[in-house]
């Protein structure tokens, strides 16, 4: 088991459960503090490595996953440890695939799918999820 985030981490979005779980943009320099412990990256190609364990989800940008049964079981897997590990969720921007996951995984925490991305905006960032069809993505996700 290792220590969750801080509370007050830059990016760091806290689910209804008390789960806490960090966004972020990777075109940004990664923040200063503790490293992520499991990371999913939403790109259309394949990320650069890193020294934590992390797991690809091919999503192109403005657009959904490639594999919806891949994105359920990857999201699942990151909720999951979220409870008691460091996890992150990023995408190039950090605003429409992350925000996106986040509102997938609050669904997964309780969060009503209608209600998802309403609670990402106001938790995490206003701008989050960016198209209509991510949208709705997270109005039709199911864990």
């Amino acid at each position: 088991m290792t220590e969750t985030w801080p509370a007050t981490a830059p990016g760091v979005l806290r689910l209804p459960s008390g789960r806490l779980i960090r966004g972020r943009g990777l075109r940004r320099p990664l923040p200063d503090g503790p490293r992520p412990t499991y990371a999913v990256y939403l790109l259309g190609k394949q990320p650069p490595q890193v020294s934590w364990e992390a797991r690809w989800l091919r999503w192109p940008d403005f657009r959904l996953p490639a594999r919806h049964s891949q994105a359920q079981a990857l999201l699942a897997e990151a909720w999951a440890r979220a409870e008691n590990e460091r996890v992150e969720v990023a995408c190039e921007g950090g605003r429409g695939r992350t925000g996106t996951a986040l509102a997938c995984l609050a669904v997964l925490d309780g969060v009503a799918p209608d209600q998802a991305v309403a609670y990402v905006r106001r938790h995490y960032d206003r701008r989050a999820v960016e198209t209509p069809w991510q949208r709705r993505y997270v109005r039709r996700f199911t864990g």
